[in-house]
């Protein structure tokens, strides 16, 4: 797309500014994931899940009708800036379940994620430049003016249902429905009004008007704790350092893969790659979906994040010396190897999304994972950027006495993956954040408040 735009001088300037295309949607998300956070614990979730999905509606397809460069990076930059609706959707995802289930619930977003890397690089492969891949269809269409508009307009499609879907889904953070009483002033103080709050699925819980505020209410001492929670940005940490690992391999890997044997590399081609990358992808819904859950309550997030991160480092210490195999047991070698890696970074990330939610209670959930988000997203820019620049240098030092070629850029991914291990220990993540935190301790304490007054 960046190429039939005509802004790159060079065929080896379309990746610079493929890489701004690219970065926009993640600078837009940095800004705005927050504040989408507080704003889904203010007003509730399914709010900002229907912004979220009308933004992909609009602004994605406004991206398939982009005609310069700058249309096409706008575009992109709102569609981050107003699609808030990841971190609320994990907060979503751990509250729709039982405690016992919420492994299960978590796993669900990570496993579209796997979902998305099967069908997203086929709709782009397949539904791009349709006038000129299926002329007799398209050919003198506005698909041949905008030939990146179809597979944008099947995205906004999947977009339309999604947004029909959100109708039908219940609210997880509860309004709960208040009943005032009046005493006398012989009873209580004359300015005291008591609210009984009546919760159909958990408890009734008891508050005194101008004395104690409702955890729904948002007040700004809960909004102060979220900033001096060591729990929650020890479970950040987790997260956007093994994120920087994995946007890097992310886009080392393609790159190794199709640089030739002599540099190290496995000569695939770009078919090859996408073979490997649609086996791995299925492999890990399958994962998700019936391993992780019973996995994450035998072990627990902390251990099996720390656990996956130790078997990661010998993992891609052995992807440099694939390169020295041939025909069955190269292809033997690569899918097993990509299967184990991608299962073990999504076990990673999504037990990162559980540390998260623990580390809050319900109520700050929205806003902890908005704010996660927003730092995330930095790293999530950093990575590919660092992991193209890392690959490049290592082209230069083939013939290097230490770590040649490729063998330097897998040492490198290994740091990463041993500061994720270090970081899933005491003092950096707390063993609270195994078990999910709850307000009922709140709640004890505005009941005997009550009794007091009364």
């Amino acid at each position: 797309m960046v190429r039939d735009f005509h802004i790159a001088k060079s065929d080896a300037d379309i990746g610079y500014y493929a890489g701004f295309v690219g970065s926009s949607f993640m600078f837009g998300r940095f800004l705005t994931s927050v504040a989408w956070g507080t704003l889904a614990d203010k007003y509730g979730r399914r709010p900002v899940m229907f912004a979220g999905v009308i933004s992909v509606i609009i602004f994605n397809t406004l991206f398939g009708f982009s005609s310069n460069f700058w249309m096409a990076l706008v575009s992109r930059f709102l569609l981050g800036s107003f699609n808030g609706m990841l971190g609320p959707v994990k907060a979503y995802a751990s509250e729709i379940c039982s405690e016992e289930h919420q492994a299960l619930g978590v796993a669900v977003v990570g496993t579209t994620w796997g979902l998305g890397l099967i069908v997203g690089p086929a709709l782009g492969g397949y539904l791009a430049q349709p006038a000129i891949k299926y002329p007799k269809l398209f050919d003198n269409t506005v698909f041949a003016q905008f030939p990146y508009l179809l597979p944008s307009l099947c995205t906004s499609g999947f977009a339309i249902v999604a947004l029909v879907t959100t109708f039908g889904l219940p609210e997880t953070l509860h309004r709960h429905d208040k009943i005032k009483t009046s005493y006398s002033e012989k009873d209580i103080p004359s300015k005291a009004s008591v609210e009984v709050r009546i919760d159909d699925e958990v408890e009734k819980g008891f508050a005194v008007d101008d004395t104690e505020r409702l955890p729904s209410e948002g007040s700004q001492t809960q909004q102060k704790s979220l900033w001096r929670s060591w729990p929650l940005f020890g479970s950040i940490l987790v997260y956007c350092i093994w994120s920087l690992h994995d946007m890097a391999y992310t886009e080392i890997f393609s790159l190794w893969a199709v640089s030739p044997k002599k540099h190290g590399g496995l000569s695939f081609t770009s078919s090859d790659v996408g073979n490997v990358l649609s086996v791995s992808g299925f492999s890990m819904l399958v994962f998700q979906l019936l391993l992780f859950p019973p996995l994450t309550n035998f072990l627990g997030p902390i251990y099996l994040t720390r656990l996956s991160s130790i078997l990661s480092i010998p993992l891609l210490a052995a992807y440099s010396y694939m390169s020295r195999l041939e025909n069955l047991s190269l292809w033997t070698a690569v899918l097993s190897a990509s299967v184990l890696k991608n299962v073990l970074s999504v076990t990673i990330l999504t037990g990162s999304f559980l540390l998260i939610n623990n580390s809050v209670t319900q109520d700050q959930r929205g806003a902890a994972n908005g704010l996660s988000m927003s730092i995330v997203s930095l790293f999530k820019a950093i990575g590919p950027a660092a992991g193209g620049s890392l690959f490049a240098w290592a082209q230069t030092r083939t013939n290097a006495a230490i770590l040649p070629g490729d063998e330097i850029v897998f040492f490198f991914l290994n740091l990463v993956a041993l500061l994720t291990v270090l970081v899933t220990f005491e003092p950096f993540l707390p063993r609270s954040t195994d078990k999910p935190k709850t307000n009922m301790p709140n709640i004890v304490q505005r009941s005997t408040s009550l009794d007091r007054h009364h």
